[in-house]
């Protein structure tokens, strides 16, 4: 599944410039022109990043930066600020609210979508779209792949969902409502356990390989990922 977009831009135009890059990007994108439209948005579905204009009808886009940065759901989604306000003041205050970067129009859209990779790189390895290595893991998201010592291993979407997001925080422990809110996605309403049935299966096709101990259970915390001895 692709990494998600929202775009909250209230120039025709220039959304629809920004959409149509990030989607030849290989993204998927919603759009917003307004504050209240983008916080419809984000309730519906939270995005895995948000293309930010700072000047909005309703409210200001800094405005909503901050209020996305204030509560716990929506914390840790990067955010681009995308404006015309190039002054070394206004780009400050922009990455002290919390951007994670600051792209001035006009502007170039290889430019943004490579800022857009960029920032994955750095805040959501998985979403890059490049392959992500771990111990004698491989995964390739573009190809849906995974290789353990390059020899290839077949797996369910689900369980390449959930081995892609752990490779891109390994050694972090994610308890299972974590994990359904990042791989599924906090509008999907399944039970917790579920993430025991796919942690099951996704040890199960690693196992032929000898790296389903890779894949760790924290007592009363949840899984991770890690090279360290349980």
């Amino acid at each position: 599944m692709s990494a998600s977009i929202l775009v909250v831009e209230d120039e025709p135009a220039i959304q629809e410039l920004v959409s149509y890059a990030c989607a030849n990007g290989g993204y998927a994108v919603r759009r917003a022109g307004s504050v209240q439209a983008a916080q419809e948005a984000v309730r519906a579905a939270l995005p895995d990043l948000v293309i930010l204009d700072w000047m909005l009808p309703d409210r200001t886009g800094l405005e909503l930066l901050r209020e996305l940065r204030a509560q716990e759901r929506t914390r840790e989604v990067p955010v681009i600020m995308l404006t015309a306000r190039g002054a070394e003041t206004d780009r400050v205050s922009g990455l002290d609210a919390g951007a994670d970067d600051y792209v001035v129009k006009p502007f170039s859209p290889r430019e943004l979508v490579s800022r857009v990779r960029a920032v994955f790189r750095r805040r959501a390895p998985q979403h890059s779209g490049e392959a992500l290595e771990f111990g004698p893991l491989r995964i390739d998201p573009v190809r849906h792949e995974v290789c353990v010592n390059d020899e290839p291993v077949r797996m369910g979407l689900a369980e390449f969902k959930l081995l892609k997001f752990l490779i891109g925080h390994p050694e972090r422990v994610f308890s299972r409502s974590q994990l359904l809110d990042s791989v599924w996605g906090d509008h999907v309403f399944i039970e917790e356990r579920t993430v025991d049935v796919h942690v099951l299966r996704l040890r199960k096709a690693l196992q032929p390989s000898g790296v389903q101990h890779l894949l760790q259970t924290v007592r009363g915390l949840g899984y991770r990922l890690s090279l360290r001895p349980e």
